[in-house]
């Protein structure tokens, strides 16, 4: 129980600098420096402020100095975070620190680009060009395979994933390109499933899109019946694929014994 608390109180602690990397990235600010301020009156935040999840309820969700509305998207990065952690380490507990440390950062950059690209429809190359290589390098070296736990993912199914994930993708928007003249898959949603699949291998991938498109589907039709939004509206499908990745990654071996039995 313990381990969980502690597990829980790490997530939060590393969610409140998500959230810096998700205000920072999209803007092209350095996400060292300066410490974290209030970005409507620029005062820097003090250290008691700062407290992840506990500082915002003590100061009812504004800002000490100035008194704007602080969004409640800091909170429930840092709880989202927390919980998420939580299961990772329900999921992979037996397996090695090391592997634990990958997915929790892996989960933390699916959480940073399901609300950068919520926001301004783009997921940053900074988390997807470094995370390509490494995902190769830990997917063929120490990570299990998801969906087999009893199996090592290994250099043949990391390298397939990548294939499967970034030139799937890239095949995608070349023809819908071609057919519906108009651009069918950003290049930031191709970089993500290549960094996708190195880590969870190809099928990984299949369960990513099937899910993130699953979900995008629902999403879309809905937004269309209730919000009156067009058919052919663009949604960014970044988010959903981030949904997908992470329950592929949480559940993907209980989802694929429930798909043969």
């Amino acid at each position: 129980m313990m381990l969980y608390i502690a597990c829980f109180i790490f997530g939060l602690i590393t969610g409140s600098f998500l959230n810096v990397c998700i205000y920072r990235m999209p803007r092209d600010l350095s996400i060292v420096s300066p410490s974290s301020r209030c970005v409507s009156c620029g005062t820097p935040v003090r250290f008691y402020d700062n407290i992840p999840a506990l500082s915002y309820i003590l100061l009812m969700g504004k800002c000490r100095q100035c008194k704007a509305k602080l969004s409640v998207r800091y909170p429930l990065v840092e709880f989202l975070n927390a919980v998420l952690y939580v299961l990772v380490l329900n999921r992979f507990g037996y397996d090695s620190p090391w592997v634990l440390l990958v997915y929790f950062a892996f989960t933390s950059s699916l959480i940073v680009i399901f609300f950068i690209d919520l926001e301004h429809q783009i997921i940053p190359d900074s988390i997807t060009l470094p995370g390509i290589p490494l995902a190769i390098i830990l997917g063929s070296t120490i990570l299990p395979d998801p969906f087999l736990r009893v199996e090592s993912l290994g250099f043949k199914a990391s390298i397939t994933g990548f294939l499967a994930g970034g030139g799937g993708f890239y095949l995608i928007a070349i023809l819908g390109r071609a057919i519906l003249k108009k651009d069918a898959m950003g290049g930031g949603d191709i970089k993500m499933m290549a960094m996708v699949g190195g880590l969870l291998g190809w099928k990984g991938v299949i369960l990513t899109t099937f899910m993130g498109s699953l979900l995008g589907s629902i999403t879309g039709v809905s937004l269309i019946l209730l919000k009156g939004r067009e058919w052919g509206s663009k949604i960014p499908f970044g988010p959903y694929l981030a949904l997908g990745a992470l329950a592929a990654l949480l559940w993907g071996e209980d989802i694929l014994r429930w798909y043969i039995y």
